[in-house]
């Protein structure tokens, strides 16, 4: 999970770029990086820590040129050294840098194919610098001379889409030429174009959710469609075209969950809203395990339950409450990466309104329960500050496997519902009750706000890996180098066989 940016104007970019990764800093609190065109040069700024942290004044004044990309990072392959924040660059063909949200499922083989085959060397262990080399590589091989068109473009982008696996979406910029964005053609990571029209001509803005073009004055456009590649010349003149023939919109539903601004729309359904619905199905689901008679109270854990809490009250004809407030200076716990960090941070996140709490049943509303290290602690919590009776309610269903295109919960041992069952669970938080929202419920939660969509990414919930390759054996690698971080591709000891549903005859 990753925020990129790309924009074309007519005026210096560097301040739009950073007022946009301001608005995707939601989506990755690791490292922040920006990269202009002047003329036929780049200017490139990057390092770990927050967008507001990484640049400063001196740092802006160097970022030159009306064209440009940025990127907020939060790691899910590779590690979280500097030399790994984006974006990234390569000096051949032309001069290209890209930023990228996703992961790359076969990362490591065409890692070795640039080696072998492509004379290209990659220097990092991110993917998102192996998809730059592709796509440069696949750009030389489709450029005949000293110029490059759309058409050439384009026909590189499909090239690249041929030989690339997993969930994607990327903005690139290519040194006097103009800016591209393609995404991968499961649609799995989202991606949209945004227009500004000026006395000098449109401007144009292509950002990982649509809060980014709206936030700083520009006009959602439309989604970039799975498969799609956008390229905005040098006369500002938009061309797109379709670069898969076997391309299907499969959007990650954990973006609607938990991971996008509720102010977003994803491929035409508003997040605030299918948060709502999610909270009226949860209801009902309630209702039917006879627990709504027990309820005093519903209570929020802030903020990405919000709506799905306040529609689940209004549902169940309960009191709505805000028993938890915030601190907004902590990073969100489901990033930090250890669990005794992330133990000690809720603490620090979250303070209990002891008032709210004392002699009450009370009904804790969640966007999802991935570790379960957070939940516990909440609980906890609403004991100490005096709840007679605390039910805990997932606004999404057990996570169960992992999450191989670009959400970092790569690994069985981290999720608590793995092997367990829901009230083996409850007993894990220490909840009096827990309640899980429905898969078909979480997906007709989606489809109620856009009936369109009617296909998901949901591996995390049920095991089946749209893009197909995601053999047990492929997830027993990863699991092996997270644990062994320091020993690329380590295999370790054989690790117990994972209960996936095939998607594809591999699986």
């Amino acid at each position: 999970m990753c925020g990129i940016v790309g924009v074309v104007s007519h005026q210096p970019v560097n301040q739009l770029l950073y007022d946009a990764l301001l608005l995707l800093q939601h989506r990755g609190q690791d490292a922040a990086g920006i990269a202009t065109n002047y003329s036929s040069m780049f200017t490139m700024h990057k390092a770990n820590g927050l967008v507001r942290d990484v640049f400063r004044t001196r740092n802006m004044r160097s970022l030159l040129g009306n064209t440009g990309i940025g990127h907020c990072r939060y790691p899910t392959a590779g590690s979280s050294s500097e030399e790994e924040a984006q974006p990234f660059y390569v000096n051949a063909p032309f001069g290209i840098t890209l930023a990228h949200n996703g992961n790359l499922t076969n990362w490591e083989q065409l890692k070795s194919e640039m080696f072998k085959n492509d004379r290209r060397h990659i220097n990092t262990d991110s993917d998102s610098e192996v998809l730059l080399n592709v796509l440069a590589h696949e750009i030389q091989k489709a450029t005949t001379g000293y110029s490059i068109d759309p058409d050439t473009i384009f026909q590189a982008v499909r090239a690249v889409i041929s030989r690339v696996q997993g969930g994607y979406a990327a903005v690139a910029q290519i040194a006097g030429v103009g800016m591209l964005g393609f995404r991968d053609p499961h649609g799995i990571r989202p991606l949209c174009v945004g227009v500004n029209e000026t006395e000098q001509g449109n401007e144009y803005l292509i950002a990982s959710e649509s809060v980014a073009l709206e936030g700083i004055g520009f006009r959602f456009l439309r989604d970039v469609a799975p498969g799609e590649a956008i390229f905005i010349d040098n006369d500002h003149q938009m061309h797109s075209r379709m670069c898969s023939d076997t391309a299907s919109l499969n959007p990650c539903v954990f973006e609607y969950v938990y991971l996008a601004r509720p102010d977003s729309v994803i491929d035409g359904a508003s997040v605030y809203n299918t948060r709502l619905k999610m909270g009226e199905y949860l209801a009902e689901k309630i209702k039917r395990e006879g627990l709504a008679d027990d309820i005093d109270v519903v209570m929020p854990i802030p903020d990405s339950s919000r709506p799905a809490a306040i529609q689940l009250a209004l549902r169940l004809g309960k009191e709505y409450r805000e028993g938890f407030i915030k601190n907004r200076y902590i990073g969100r716990t489901f990033i930090m990466p250890g669990q005794a960090l992330r133990k000690k941070s809720v603490r620090q996140k979250l303070n209990a309104i002891g008032d709210e709490f004392k002699g009450k049943n009370v009904l804790l509303v969640d966007d999802s329960i991935v570790r379960g290290t957070t939940s516990r602690e909440i609980v906890q919590m609403a004991r100490e500050s005096g709840a007679k009776k605390v039910i805990f309610a997932s606004a999404a269903p057990p996570v169960l496997y992992p999450n191989v295109y670009g959400i970092d919960m790569p690994t069985r041992d981290e999720l608590i519902a793995h092997g367990r069952t829901v009230e083996e669970v409850c007993r894990e938080i220490t909840a009096d009750a827990l309640v899980y929202q429905d898969l078909d419920d979480l997906k007709r939660a989606i489809s109620d706000v856009n009936p369109a969509l009617t296909s998901f990414e949901a591996s995390c919930f049920d095991g089946v890996y749209v893009t197909g390759g995601i053999t047990p054996e492929y997830l027993n690698r990863i699991e092996q180098a997270r644990h062994n971080p320091k020993v690329p591709g380590i295999e370790g000891a054989a690790i117990n066989q994972l209960n996936l549903h095939p998607a594809t005859p591999e699986v």
